[in-house]
C-alpha cells in the first residue's frame, strides 16, 4: 500500500507531529510506502486565486475558478506545487489528513491544500462526483486532535457528535471526490494528558493503522438511493446520521438515533 500523509500543524514537536511519525513508522514496518506533505514546512500557499493560473488562461478577462482549474488540468498548466501534490495523490492508495481541529474544521492551510490540489478536472468534474468521483478507488481518513474532551463531541455534547462536525469534510470533500472514507482517529485534548496517556494514544493509533484492511468504511448513500432531484427517494431511510428523509417518515431525531449505521471513530 502507498500512503500520503498530509500534515497541517506549525510545530514539528506537537502531538500531531508525533501521530504523523507513528504513522510513518508503523506503515513502513508493514512494508508500505509512505510520503509526507508537511504543509507548514513546505510553506504551502493556501489561497486559491489568480496566481494559480499565470499562463494559458481559459479566459484572461474574467476569473472563473472552476473553469480555470479544469482548463489548467487539461492543459498541464497547473503551477509546479499543485502538480507535485496531485502526483502524490495519484500515487497514493490511502491519504491520511493529520491536523488539529480548529473552529470545528481543519486549519486554513489544509483547506487551502484541498482548494488548490483537489481541483476541478483532477478530483471531480461534471458527472464525476461522489460515487463517480475521479478519485474513486482510493481511501482517505482523518487523524485529528482536539482541544476539548470527548464528552463534548457526543450527540448530547455542546460541540455535537464528532461525525456531524466532520460531515463537511467526510462528505463534502472526501466522498464528493470519490474517496472511500475510513472512520477517523481522534486524540482528545492531548495537551492536557500525561506522557503515559499520550503514549497510549500513539499505541492505539499504531494498532488502528495495522487493522486498516479490516476497517469498515463510513456509509454514504449510493446514487441509486436518490431521485432525479438528488433527494433520497421515498422509503429510503437516511443512514448517515446527518441526513434524514421526511419522505421515509423520518424526523431528524429518529435519524440521529439510528447512527449505528456509521462506524464509530477510533479513539
Amino acid at each position: 500500500m502507498k500512503t500520503l500523509i498530509v500534515l497541517a500543524h506549525p510545530e514539528p514537536r506537537s502531538f500531531n507531529g508525533a501521530l504523523k511519525d507513528v504513522a510513518v513508522e508503523t506503515l513502513r514496518e508493514l512494508g508500505h510506502q509512505v510520503q509526507v506533505s508537511d504543509l507548514y514546512a513546505m510553506n504551502w500557499k493556501a489561497e486559491l486565486g489568480v496566481g494559480d493560473f499565470p499562463d494559458n488562461r481559459a479566459d484572461p478577462d474574467y476569473l472563473n475558478l472552476p473553469r480555470e482549474q479544469e482548463h489548467a488540468f487539461a492543459n498541464n498548466a497547473h503551477t509546479d506545487d499543485i502538480k507535485a501534490e496531485q502526483s502524490k495523490v495519484m500515487w497514493a492508495d490511502l491519504v491520511i489528513f493529520q491536523f488539529p481541529v480548529w473552529w470545528f474544521s481543519m486549519p486554513a492551510i489544509l483547506k487551502g491544500w484541498v482548494d488548490r490540489v483537489l481541483s476541478r478536472g483532477f478530483a471531480y468534474s461534471s458527472g464525476h462526483k461522489y460515487g463517480s468521483g475521479l478519485l474513486k478507488g482510493k481511501r482517505a481518513m482523518l487523524c485529528l486532535t482536539t482541544g476539548t474532551a470527548s464528552s463534548l463531541y457526543t450527540p448530547a455534547g455542546i460541540d455535537g457528535d464528532l461525525h456531524h462536525v466532520l460531515w463537511p469534510i467526510h462528505n463534502g470533500i472526501l466522498a464528493y471526490t470519490g474517496f472511500t472514507v475510513l472512520p477517523p482517529f481522534a486524540a482528545w485534548m492531548p495537551a492536557q494528558l500525561s506522557d503515559d496517556e499520550r503514549q497510549q494514544y500513539l499505541n492505539s493509533y499504531a494498532d488502528y493503522l495495522r487493522s486498516l484492511e479490516t476497517v469498515q468504511p463510513l456509509f454514504f448513500h449510493p446514487r441509486e438511493d436518490y431521485d432525479d432531484n438528488q433527494q433520497l427517494k421515498p422509503g429510503i431511510e437516511a443512514r448517515s446520521g446527518v441526513q434524514w428523509n421526511p419522505r421515509a417518515g423520518q424526523s431528524f431525531e429518529q435519524a440521529a438515533s439510528r447512527f449505528s449505521g456509521q462506524p464509530k471513530s477510533k479513539i
